[in-house]
């Protein structure tokens, strides 16, 4: 459960508004949580009806604890399951007019397995450019920089695919360390590597006249790419000599 201080206030704070949160007391509330959040994305988050803070006569934005408990079941939903903000505010509504629904499962959980396909198709499983950048916190410049290095690559409409968002996230997270995206080349060099003989293997199948077999290639394929992906976790932690929980 996050921790609401009373105090917090900023400017146009009065008596009957103490209880609200400033956005810098909201932003110093969820950072031990969420140490990537931003008053950028709290702003964004807002634009899109992820919460409705109060406003002072002053315009300044007044947060409730209420609304800070919502913004942390948003950042947990994308985090811990990169669902789209269109999806997790439709969720949450739904949950505060009591209705019993079930989280839904759109791309990848954060432990890595594969998810259901949502029953809208694919297609769902899509985030906007803007939501990719509140959502990674960072800058229209480092996106288009990662592009650059084929990090993260925009579908035909624009948009991109679900999983952008663990990329970014992992970026991010490497950048921590040091490591730049135009370090990343390699990986990405080395990942398409890995694809392309998955997609070799499985390239019979998908040219088979039986539609079964055809529709079989898909399920092989992801079997092919957890596999690949197991390996070259196993072979990074050998040759570091490091064994990971």
């Amino acid at each position: 459960m996050l921790q609401t201080p009373s105090g917090g206030a900023g400017h146009g704070t009065t008596a009957a508004d103490s209880g609200l949160m400033s956005i810098g007391a909201v932003l110093n509330a969820l950072r031990d949580e969420f140490p990537d959040i931003t008053i950028s994305k709290i702003r964004f988050l807002e634009s899109e009806g992820l919460v409705e803070p109060r406003r002072t006569p002053a315009g300044y934005r007044k947060f409730s604890a209420h609304d800070v408990e919502r913004l942390g079941q948003v950042l947990r939903m994308q985090r811990d399951h990169y669902l789209p903000l269109k999806v997790i505010r439709e969720h949450l509504d739904a949950m505060e007019r009591g209705e019993a629904v079930p989280l839904p499962t759109l791309g990848r959980q954060r432990d890595g397995a594969p998810a259901p396909e949502p029953a809208e198709g694919p297609a769902a499983a899509r985030i906007g450019r803007e939501e990719l950048l509140a959502a990674a916190g960072i800058d229209e410049q480092e996106l288009k920089e990662w592009e650059s290095y084929g990090l993260v690559t925009p579908l035909s409409d624009g948009a991109y695919d679900a999983e952008a968002v663990t990329v970014a996230s992992l970026v991010v997270q490497l950048g921590r360390f040091g490591i730049e995206p135009r370090h990343l080349r390699v990986m990405k060099a080395a990942a398409d590597r890995e694809a392309g003989l998955v997609d070799q293997v499985v390239a019979p199948l998908k040219r088979h006249r039986n539609p079964q077999t055809r529709a079989h290639a898909e399920a092989r394929t992801k079997e092919l790419a957890g596999l690949a992906v197991k390996l070259h976790a196993a072979l990074v932690q050998t040759a570091l000599g490091v064994r990971l929980p």
